[in-house]
């Protein structure tokens, strides 16, 4: 009997020691299972703020819609920038160093007197703006001879970037059967402006000669006076 009761003792004890370590398992499983938790609460947390950032980016996007309130702040910079477009309508003018300037023969056959167009293309990043006549003489071998204005309204031209603008320079036909007055050069100035540009001579190669020996009646229109290749 003896032996009986220590057998169950000793089985009583083992199944107390068996117990007590499942028991510990089961504190680290609830120990894993908090630590699960807490990476689970971590995790909601993350949700959470990830809720919260989320709600946050949504809410910012909002106030940025509301920056329809922004939207405001936009229109306000809008109209910040409608000042600044009110300030730059008062567009500068087109300095020569911002314009590509050409020149073609722009005579169309039965016209009484020869005609070159001059083009005014603005390569400048902004607008600008051209009013009235650019000044125009032309070099020849009895010097220089300068064109006049034909008296035609200017209107003021903003020429926006990229864009081109063209008027005429007219001058008469040599039918004198001589060699005339030898044209050998364009010089173009844009108006209000003192740069001025060089370019070659794409009309006709002479002028007829006057009693003093100059050219004649040579003129210039205003700009836009002259549609592209005349």
């Amino acid at each position: 009997m003896r032996v009986h009761k220590l057998t169950i003792a000793a089985l009583a004890v083992a199944a107390g020691l068996s117990l007590t370590a499942c028991q510990g398992d089961s504190d680290n499983a609830d120990g894993q299972s908090t630590g699960s938790s807490n990476s689970s609460s971590s995790s909601n947390g993350a949700k959470d703020t990830g809720g919260k950032d989320t709600d946050g980016k949504s809410a910012d996007g909002e106030n940025s819609a509301v920056g329809g309130g922004g939207s405001d702040g936009a229109s306000d910079g809008g109209s910040g920038s409608g000042k600044g477009s009110g300030t730059d309508s008062e567009t500068a003018k087109c300095l020569t160093d911002h314009l590509e300037i050409t020149a073609a023969d722009g005579t169309v056959g039965g016209d009484p007197e020869e005609t070159v167009v001059v083009g005014f293309k603005n390569a400048g990043a902004k607008d600008c703006l051209l009013t009235g006549y650019a000044g125009v003489d032309l070099k020849t071998n009895y010097g220089r001879v300068s064109a006049e204005r034909t008296g035609q309204e200017a209107d003021p031209v903003v020429l926006k970037s990229g864009e081109d603008v063209f008027f005429g320079v007219t001058y008469p036909k040599n039918d004198s059967g001589g060699s005339g007055v030898r044209v050998e050069g364009l010089v173009v100035t844009p108006p209000n402006e003192t740069k001025s540009v060089t370019l070659d001579w794409p009309g006709k190669a002479s002028l007829p000669v006057t009693e003093d020996g100059s050219g004649t009646a040579v003129q210039v229109g205003p700009i836009g006076s002259a549609g592209q290749g005349g």
